[in-house]
């Protein structure tokens, strides 16, 4: 029985041996199951930035179905499988490694926070699987900050961190007509740290000052100490390139407080949850930079727009709408490579061209990011009004 328990032993260590390495590459059966392929979403369902989560599971949905309708690759329907970031990096990597490991899914679907993306991307990069981001805009997502090499496997549907904090830059001086700037930045954020400086390089630039500049962590509800030593600056404005948990509590402790100057972000301000944390008086005057808008004109956003209200009674966001187009990339590189295999998919992906999504047209370039316009959203009594477009 000892004998037989030992060879018992080795035949089941070798079973896991050769399961582990099957699951470490793009297998050419991974997420294949007869006329079903199956795709991950790794989203923030549950923690501090569920609302990016949430609206971009409804995206990728909608996507889904309309792509289901007539399947790929001769009819194949394609499958979701879930799993949640919790809205912490740590959790995005054990996540990212049941989808391609476990799951064996030909491709993932976010996460969108910036640091999330990045843990996360290195497993399935090593595991040549394709990942895709939403909103993941550090330049680091898809670029290797030490080698400067393209992450091979790693894609992103939206503009990146140096042209959205340019933008804000830019408007904050020349449209706004501000000269002294305050910055409070998630100093636990890469996505918030990138926009920061950015911002921060370009607004000096143009001959602004920046004449405070403090920091807060994530989770954290008591602003006020850093309001104070702000508010005593004096600036004409107040640039918080963080998540809408946060920013929505700072700028209801900063209206309490007196301080009434324009308030600006980036997209990590854009959730229906914001007002409800702030208070809709609280944002008047308040502005940030997008990749989307539910008033764009152009007739593909206005089918979106009217699908997304229909089935879930609100005006999409720009994570539902980025999250929808991602979905509709990954199906599009699919059809392009012919085949459901992980690592002609990325080659298929990295050729992409002139792709027409809801939130613009995409074209990758050599990074793997693509050249996209930015809007300023503003808010007026709690709702997002677009304000403007701006050209890359």
């Amino acid at each position: 029985m000892k004998r037989l328990t030992k060879l018992m032993s080795v035949f089941a260590a070798g079973a896991l041996f050769m399961g582990a390495l099957a699951g470490c590459g793009g297998s050419k059966d991974a997420g294949k199951a007869g006329d079903t392929i199956k795709v991950g979403a790794l989203l923030e369902m549950t923690g501090g930035s569920a609302s990016f989560g949430i609206s971009s599971k409804n995206g990728i949905d909608l996507a889904l179905k309309k792509i289901n309708e007539k399947g790929v690759l001769g009819g194949k329907k394609l499958s979701l499988v879930v799993a949640d970031t919790k809205s912490e990096a740590s959790e995005a990597t054990n996540g990212m490694q049941k989808l391609v490991s476990q799951d064996k899914v030909v491709a993932v679907i976010g996460p969108n926070q910036s640091s999330a993306v990045i843990a996360a991307g290195a497993i399935n990069n090593g595991s040549k699987v394709l990942g895709i981001t939403p909103m993941g805009t550090n330049p680091d997502v898809t670029v290797d900050p030490k080698t400067k090499k393209t992450k091979e496997y790693n894609f992103r549907a939206c503009f990146i961190d140096p042209f959205q904090g340019t933008v804000m830059a830019n408007y904050a001086f020349k449209e706004l007509k501000v000269k002294k700037a305050a910055i409070l930045v998630d100093n636990t954020s890469d996505y918030a740290k990138g926009l920061t400086q950015f911002f921060k390089e370009n607004f000096v630039k143009l001959g602004g000052e920046v004449v405070a500049e403090e920091a807060y962590l994530q989770k954290d509800t008591d602003f006020k100490a850093t309001l104070t030593k702000i508010k005593a600056a004096a600036p004409d404005f107040i640039y918080i390139p963080g998540y809408y948990q946060e920013v929505g509590l700072i700028v209801k402790q900063a209206r309490e407080m007196g301080i009434t100057v324009t308030m600006a972000g980036g997209d990590g301000w854009d959730s229906a949850k914001l007002p409800e944390i702030a208070g809709k008086a609280a944002l008047n005057n308040t502005i940030f930079s997008s990749l989307y808008s539910p008033d764009d004109a152009s007739d593909l956003n206005k089918s979106f727009v009217a699908e997304y209200k229909k089935a879930y009674n609100g005006n999409p966001d720009v994570f539902a709408a980025l999250a929808y187009d991602s979905t509709l990339l990954v199906a599009k590189a699919m059809e392009d490579a012919k085949s459901a295999e992980p690592a002609k998919i990325a080659a298929a992906m990295a050729k992409i061209a002139g792709f027409k999504g809801v939130s613009g047209e995409v074209t990758f370039n050599e990074q793997h990011n693509p050249i996209k316009s930015a809007v300023i959203i503003e808010h007026k009594d709690g709702v997002q009004t677009f304000k403007a477009k701006v050209n890359p």
